[in-house]
């Protein structure tokens, strides 16, 4: 079955940064458009960065741009969040997401696969 496994989380201070991976399986991971999203407490899932099947296209919430970097290597079937500059309105839970699609990935309605996610937390 279809798996998405992130990683690399943790607790992290304000100022700095973080790597998040995620390792998919049991899909044709070129022919999947992916995704980060997070859901901090009390509030509504959100995207956060997209791209695209070959990896050509990206895109980014306001929120994150310039300081967040999505990057895949589909050799090994992973997509990447290189985070930096962190505050702590950006602890969250982080979750990958596939979307079987030949565009990007921008809304939850799109993702047909979700991680079950890692944890962020930037303290002050």
């Amino acid at each position: 079955q279809v798996q998405l496994v992130e990683s690399g989380g943790g607790l992290v201070q304000a100022g700095g940064s973080l790597r998040l991976s995620c390792v998919a399986s049991g899909l044709t991971f070129t022919t999947y458009s992916m995704a980060w999203f997070r859901q901090a407490p009390g509030k509504e899932r959100e995207f956060v960065a997209t791209i695209s099947r070959g990896g050509g296209s990206t895109y980014y919430a306001d929120s994150v741009k310039d300081r967040f970097t999505i990057s895949r290597d589909n050799a090994k079937n992973t997509v990447y969040l290189q985070m930096s500059a962190l505050s702590p309105e950006d602890t969250a839970v982080y979750y990958c997401a596939a979307g079987n699609t030949a565009s990007l990935t921008t809304t939850v309605r799109r993702v047909d696969y979700w991680g079950k996610g890692t944890l962020v937390t930037v303290s002050s």
